[in-house]
């Protein structure tokens, strides 16, 4: 399966996550995190279709030093860190602990750039949808994962249009439930090989979708 951009995949994903939450969890209110910035096209559709609040969790991926795509890593505004424990222990460590510092800093940076002091939506003891527009490794949704646990929601769902196999089992012990559009055993090696359209989002471009949230956080066109 293929999409053409991320507002399509959005769209797809949102009518699978429709069917779901009817049959499995048709009483539970809901908000969807969407994580940055790739992630905000598909958070925004889903949260249009179904009606719920949208927010930002704001993990940060930690790239290897010699090959900034390969993830060895990865951390969130607060601090919460998951690593490829392998590749670590070949790495300097204050080399490591510098980076993480940095990526820390640009996930504060972005919640405030582009929620402009907006409260976080309480979500303790609802349902918690995180939304990417696909995962490879599982480390940054791993991250997200750890920091929506502090906020105690009662359940979590991770909604994605592709995900590898064996990435999916590693998150299904991570979490409630794993909504996908494909899971694929013969991953391409990218997120992007899966759209047609895909390229870098700006900052700008996810302010400009998330300024169509209502007071609510609902998202509106």
């Amino acid at each position: 399966m293929h999409f053409n951009t991320r507002s399509h995949a959005g769209k797809l994903l949102a009518k699978t996550l429709a069917k779901f939450l009817t049959k499995k969890y048709p009483d539970m209110d809901a908000v969807i995190y969407a994580l940055p910035r790739g992630g905000v096209p598909l958070g925004f559709e889903v949260a249009l279709a179904l009606g719920m609040p949208l927010d930002l969790i704001i993990p940060r991926k930690i790239g290897h030093p010699f090959n900034a795509e390969y993830a060895i890593g990865a951390v969130t505004e607060n601090g919460d860190t998951i690593c490829n424990e392998t590749e670590l222990a070949k790495l300097d460590s204050d080399w490591f602990k510098q980076v993480r510092k940095e990526e820390m800093a640009e996930a504060k940076r972005r919640r405030k750039c582009y929620l402009s002091g907006r409260e976080p939506v309480a979500v303790k003891g609802l349902l918690a949808i995180l939304v990417d527009d696909g995962i490879a490794t599982g480390l940054t949704m791993r991250a997200a994962i750890r920091d929506l646990k502090n906020r105690q929601p009662d359940k979590i769902i991770v909604a994605i249009p592709v995900i590898p196999s064996d990435t999916a089992k590693l998150l299904s012990s991570e979490v409630d439930d794993i909504v996908a559009l494909q899971i694929d055993p013969l991953f391409q090696g990218s997120v992007g090989s899966y759209y047609q359209y895909f390229y870098q989002l700006s900052d700008e471009e996810v302010i400009r979708q998330l300024n169509q949230l209502d007071e609510n956080n609902k998202p509106a066109r």
